[in-house]
């Protein structure tokens, strides 16, 4: 322990430093997300009311209870990338003028033509990141963010 000043032991505290979430507490926050939204007590118009996150930090406590993953930073934090993520997903399969691209159930993967691609992603960066990335979680994400 003598090697740490006390400087670099109080950075690092919970402000600025990145959790790296694995695929396991991903498909466990999603599977609860599912599970609280199935269950309707939380239910908004396209994703969850207040005290929700408090709710999901309870279950999640059950199904990995070593995580030790709170409401506030964690849960907050990781859901808002996933709604992103499943909002730019989402925004290639079903926007406005975006026909070309398609949905791999299998791989679970945003599929089209190179020329799509290369043609939507020159006004939407964002997207790249999927051309040759899975995003698992597409269909139980829907059901919770999408507009009937």
């Amino acid at each position: 322990m003598s090697g740490f000043s006390q400087s670099s032991v109080s950075s690092q505290s919970s402000r600025g430093t990145k959790r790296k979430w694995v695929p396991e507490e991903d498909a466990a926050l999603v599977a609860c997300m599912v599970d609280l939204h199935n269950a309707g007590t939380f239910n908004a118009d396209t994703g969850f009311k207040v005290g929700y996150l408090n709710e999901l930090e309870k279950m999640i406590e059950k199904v990995l209870p070593n995580a030790m993953l709170k409401a506030k930073p964690n849960l907050e934090s990781r859901i808002r990338t996933l709604k992103r993520d499943w909002s730019i997903v989402y925004d290639m399969l079903s926007g406005k003028n975006n026909s070309g691209f398609g949905w791999d159930e299998h791989r679970q993967l945003v599929v089209a033509e190179d020329a799509v691609w290369n043609s939507y992603i020159s006004s939407h960066k964002e997207a790249a990141q999927f051309r040759h990335r899975s995003f698992p979680y597409y269909d139980q994400l829907t059901a919770i963010y999408a507009k009937d």
